[in-house]
């Protein structure tokens, strides 16, 4: 199998680069989901939107976790394309 030129490289490290601003893009919403959902369960102006607090602390973890996962899998497939063809 040919090598990599240095096109296809610095395509690779842009896509490792774009991998990881998703997964920050993923973070900030879980961030965002979690400490919304905590001021609106806290602020006794907004009890009648209460159940959306509860939502979004409920959603916020999911967000992380597809975030992580998402980053693992983008990450373990290019590591596969580098080492096939580094030999």
């Amino acid at each position: 199998m040919a090598n990599l030129n240095n096109t296809d490289l610095l395509a690779l490290e842009r896509t490792k680069m774009a991998n990881e601003r998703t997964f920050l893009a993923y973070f900030r919403t879980f961030m965002v989901f979690l400490s919304s959902g905590f001021a609106v369960m806290k602020l006794e102006i907004l009890q009648e939107i209460h159940s959306l607090g509860i939502g979004l602390v409920i959603l916020s973890p999911l967000v992380l976790m597809i975030g992580v996962y998402r980053l693992y899998r983008v990450r373990t497939f290019l590591k596969k394309i580098e080492t096939r063809e580094g030999e």
